[in-house]
């Protein structure tokens, strides 16, 4: 039986739980607290944080292999435990150039991906010669652990920036973000492609993906858009899965604008929430997907067994320690609805509490847009 060491005990390992049993996988976590969401499918639980190496020492002496939930992880500190033998998947070379925001697209341009025109907010005497390429509106990002829409702005004028990035004295508090273009998209749209040990790459359907406040809220499969666009899409997955050598699953979020053109916005280097949809809608999910390539395993088949699907995030839109029994009660009724809670004992604004994915096919006629009213209306408060 194979152990994995999963860095990371949020709702992404927690979702790899299921996944782990069908293959006969034992699981182990590390997380800083025995409340998180991935302790209960967990068959031994480290308790410390994500960035801890020494804890990820003790992991690895129990372990088979070593993947990531999330990459909040310190890979200098990490690349010493690799040297003496340890086996992480996806490997530590395919981390290095993502996990800052401006080295990774770098890195996607120089592989001569689409992307937005973009700079590093480094020297102050530069800033405003930049803001007159790009102009405004602009999107500031942190460099390092944006996750969920925190640590992005977009930007209307040159006075909010200054005070965003905390220009004092004219000199800037810190150099740890990235300025880009401001993309008017018609759309946004993400693909999850996995890579196995013996380089095979498959991708899931490329689908659409629906932010309020930078937060996810809707994902809709497949995305309503042209066979050429999809082979773009899934011909960008193989160039950054290949060249990085990856084993395991990557998110990719991209832009499709008014005019067709495709852009890569983010490089997530794990399960992604655009990919939740295939627990219930896909012959294998993103989650088995993950354990098998990281395993060795053969991959599996990542076609739709539907029509389609509309997954739709709960987020929590108050501060409480309710457990929403009857809302998700409600939202099971609804036809051919899968309800996915994950246990967390706080609810916050904007935070991921669960999902639920509506399967579309020849018994369920509504649209998608009429779906996620149904959900909606019935998750948030009126």
């Amino acid at each position: 039986m194979k152990r994995v060491g999963v860095i990371g005990g949020g709702q992404l390992a927690w979702m790899m739980g299921d996944a782990a049993q069908k293959l006969g996988v034992e699981l182990l976590i590390q997380t800083p607290s025995r409340d998180d969401p991935a302790v209960a499918i967990a068959q031994e639980t480290i308790l410390a944080p994500v960035d801890d190496a020494n804890a990820t020492e003790i992991l690895a002496k129990k372990c088979d292999v070593i993947t990531f939930e999330n990459e909040f992880v310190n890979l200098e500190a990490l690349s010493s435990l690799a040297q003496q033998g340890i086996s992480f998947r996806p490997r530590l070379e395919a981390l290095a150039p993502l996990l800052d925001k401006y080295h990774q697209c770098c890195y996607l341009r120089d592989l001569g991906l689409p992307v937005p025109q973009f700079f590093a907010l480094d020297k102050l005497e530069n800033l405003e010669s930049k803001m007159e390429y790009l102009g405004f509106p602009v999107v500031l990002k942190s460099r390092r652990h944006g996750y969920d829409g925190q640590g992005t702005f977009i930007i209307p004028d040159l006075a909010t920036l200054q005070e965003k990035a905390g220009v004092t004295n004219k000199e800037l508090s810190q150099s740890l973000f990235l300025l880009e273009e401001f993309v008017p998209f018609d759309r946004e749209l993400a693909i999850i492609a996995a890579r196995s040990v013996d380089g095979e790459i498959v991708a899931y359907p490329v689908v659409e993906t629906q932010q309020e406040q930078q937060v996810c809220r809707r994902v809709i499969a497949p995305a309503d858009i042209t066979p050429n666009q999809a082979a773009e899409i899934e011909a960008i997955a193989h160039t950054l899965l290949n060249s990085l050598q990856v084993v395991g699953v990557f998110g990719i979020e991209l832009f499709l604008t008014a005019q067709g053109k495709v852009l890569v916005n983010e490089i997530a280097p794990r399960t992604h929430n655009s990919g939740h949809f295939s627990i219930d809608a896909c012959e294998t999910s993103q989650f088995e997907q993950h354990l098998r390539a990281v395993c060795g395993l053969p991959l599996g088949n990542p076609r739709l067994q539907s029509t389609g699907a509309v997954m739709v995030n709960l987020l929590g839109y108050e501060n409480s320690h309710n457990d929403y029994q009857s809302k998700r009660q409600q939202l099971a009724e609804i036809p051919q609805a899968h309800v996915h809670w994950y246990g967390k004992t706080e609810s916050r604004p904007g935070r991921k509490l669960g999902h639920v994915t509506v399967l579309l096919d020849n018994q369920n006629q509504d649209s998608a847009s009429v779906i996620t009213q149904t959900v909606e209306a019935i998750w948030y408060p009126s």
